[in-house]
């Protein structure tokens, strides 16, 4: 089969080498026919060698995908046929390749009349985006929710997930364009921090109180900015970091303004706490059904072009989710 693989570490256009390798084996996990594998940030710090997770060299990433079980556990729910969703180790066989290898606790059915391309993207963002908001920020209606990078695949999800919670959401984004895909995805307010000082807007726009919740996947200048607008008993969320630059929140500014820095390692979740992955997965199915969310799939490469479109995604010139079209449903 063909696969995209990690020859060696670097940027994507540098670490990437198309190869045929081995089929996967059936085994204790699923093995999946890809239909569309989802980019997303983590991908491209697997090139580069400064994920938190290291698999040995060669490898193959991709880290969320969609398609067809070709062979499965003969104790396992999902058979040969049925189609799938979820992320996937690319240790063990990732999803910028014909063939992915997925934990069964890891795979979820499609839902009825899911096109492939958002079934691809709705897996990892939304999930974190769930945790982060419900399990870890205690999100409420009539709450104020700050989304920072709103136009991304982290932040796309962010808004969706805050107005169907009922908080009214103000997002910031890079550029005019930008700011549009946030007021389209249902931000109530959107800035451009570009061009304005998007602490002062925050502020003026919640009368001086400031935002319950602040959801950042940025960090470095942003995350500084942020934690001005936090307000009384807030809680900021920690996403991560595609600025490049880990901040530190003064212990005495988040004592004087009482509110909490809150970590979202969601990875962690898959083995420390699934069943909290399974209760998201599951409200996630039912807000999909009402139509209150729809994963925002801005591009689609075929998989001949994968290094171009993770360096477009490592640059930040993509907005929503970017899915890798591998084989056809």
């Amino acid at each position: 089969m063909r696969a995209w693989q990690v020859t060696a570490y670097g940027e994507p256009a540098d670490a990437l080498q198309l190869a045929d390798v081995p089929e996967p084996e059936p085994g204790e996990h699923l093995v999946v026919r890809v239909h569309a594998a989802a980019l997303n940030f983590p991908d491209v710090l697997l090139c580069r060698g400064t994920y938190q997770e290291r698999p040995p060299l060669p490898f193959t990433p991709g880290i969320e995908l969609t398609g067809e079980v070709v062979g499965a556990p003969p104790d396992c729910a999902f058979r040969p046929g049925d189609r799938v969703l979820g992320g996937t180790s690319p240790g063990a066989g990732g999803a910028y390749g014909e063939y992915a290898v997925m934990k069964v606790a890891d795979a979820y059915a499609v839902p009825e009349g899911m096109p492939v391309e958002q079934a691809a993207a709705l897996y990892l963002t939304y999930q974190t985006g769930h945790v982060g908001l419900h399990h870890r920020a205690r999100l409420q209606a009539g709450e104020t929710l700050l989304v920072t990078a709103g136009a991304g695949g982290v932040g796309s999800a962010a808004i969706q997930l805050g107005r169907a919670a009922g908080a009214r959401v103000v997002a910031t984004a890079g550029g005019p364009d930008k700011v549009q895909v946030c007021r389209d995805l249902g931000a109530d307010y959107a800035i451009d921090y570009l061009a304005d000082d998007f602490v002062a807007l925050v502020k003026e726009w919640t009368g001086g109180r400031g935002v319950d919740v602040v959801y950042d996947a940025v960090g470095g200048d942003v995350f500084d900015a942020a934690r001005r607008v936090v307000a009384w008993e807030g809680r900021l969320v920690v996403v991560g970091f595609t600025s490049g630059r880990i901040p530190a929140a003064p212990a005495n500014h988040v004592l004087v303004k009482n509110y909490s820095v809150v970590g979202l390692h969601w990875g962690q979740y898959r083995t420390r706490n699934p069943e909290v992955v399974a209760a998201a997965h599951a409200e996630l199915e039912r807000l999909y059904g009402l139509g209150a969310i729809a994963p925002f799939v801005s591009q689609s490469f075929p998989m001949a072009e994968l290094p171009a479109a993770l360096t477009a995604l490592a640059s930040r010139r993509t907005v929503g989710k970017v899915v890798l079209h591998v084989g056809t449903p």
